[in-house]
């Protein structure tokens, strides 16, 4: 697996991939859309639970006696919610960085060959030739499964939608710092800090001051550096990498391709004092 995040023969088939994802796949709503922006989780992977629970169970029912019509059904089912759960999958792949776009390229290599088997098997089935179709459907369910590993090691070891911020909670104390004399904040503009080593980014409106972990959850942006737009009556952080998108009074993703809000810390001001702790 390590050999293949380096392998830069991968780059040229995955660049043309990526661009034309990119240019396939260009509104902005239907990119959120598949990113699962709405859901405030990644899509693709609750998306796959179809298509693998499916061929499973047909895996176990083409291993029992009269069970023809059922695993027939389910091969065909797991066939066709594939497709949809793998343009979801592009969809993310293509705002990843290059290590993980080659190991995503396997991936859905090996999850296309597992494709392919499954539509054959179908095909097989439908003419009566259930043997063959049995035959075939192992073989992509044992490509499906090395995909999955394949998956595996994108999302654990490589942090692919995975929220990459979050973890820098846990380097912070759980006790109320000082961050900043109120008074010297200006107005609608961000502003960045440290707690405990923790880059933050404040934002004031009025009297109310935002706190927010600034690396973004996406692919640790600097959110610091990014642009405040008015969206839909809030103000919102624009990611400078990738165009991940935040409200800044609640931490709600506006726009991905992270599908994750960002983390805000609760603050009050002592004397004058804004301060801030772990939520």
């Amino acid at each position: 697996m390590n050999k293949i995040e380096q392998n830069a023969a991968l780059d040229p088939v995955g660049d043309r991939l990526q661009r034309a994802v990119q240019s396939t796949l260009r509104g902005q709503r239907v990119r959120d859309l598949l990113h699962g922006v709405w859901l405030g989780h990644p899509l693709h992977p609750a998306m796959v639970q179809v298509p693998v629970g499916a061929w499973i169970s047909a895996a176990v029912l083409d291993l029992l006696p009269g069970q023809r019509r059922a695993a027939t059904t389910l091969v065909g089912l797991g066939t066709v919610s594939a497709l949809p759960a793998a343009v979801a999958g592009l969809n993310d792949w293509a705002a990843l960085a290059r290590d993980q776009r080659r190991v995503g390229l396997v991936h859905a290599a090996s999850n296309s060959v597992a494709l392919v088997f499954y539509a054959s098997s179908l095909a097989a089935r439908m003419r009566g030739r259930h043997g063959m179709g049995r035959v075939l459907a192992y073989l992509g369910l044992s490509a499906a499964s090395t995909g999955a590993y394949i998956g595996g090691h994108l999302a654990y070891k490589q942090g692919a939608q995975v929220n990459q911020s979050i973890s820098e909670l846990h380097r912070m104390t759980d006790e109320w710092k000082a961050i900043a004399d109120l008074a010297t904040l200006p107005q609608r503009e961000l502003i960045t800090r440290e707690v405990d080593d923790v880059s933050v980014i404040l934002y004031r409106h009025g009297d109310d001051v935002t706190v927010m972990l600034e690396r973004c959850p996406h692919q640790s942006g600097p959110l610091g550096e990014g642009e405040v737009q008015e969206i839909e009556g809030h103000a919102c952080v624009v990611c400078p990498w990738h165009g991940s998108t935040f409200r800044l009074n609640g931490g709600e993703v506006v726009h991905g391709p992270a599908a994750n809000d960002q983390q805000l810390l609760p603050t009050r001001v002592v004397d004058g004092i804004l301060q801030t702790k772990l939520p």
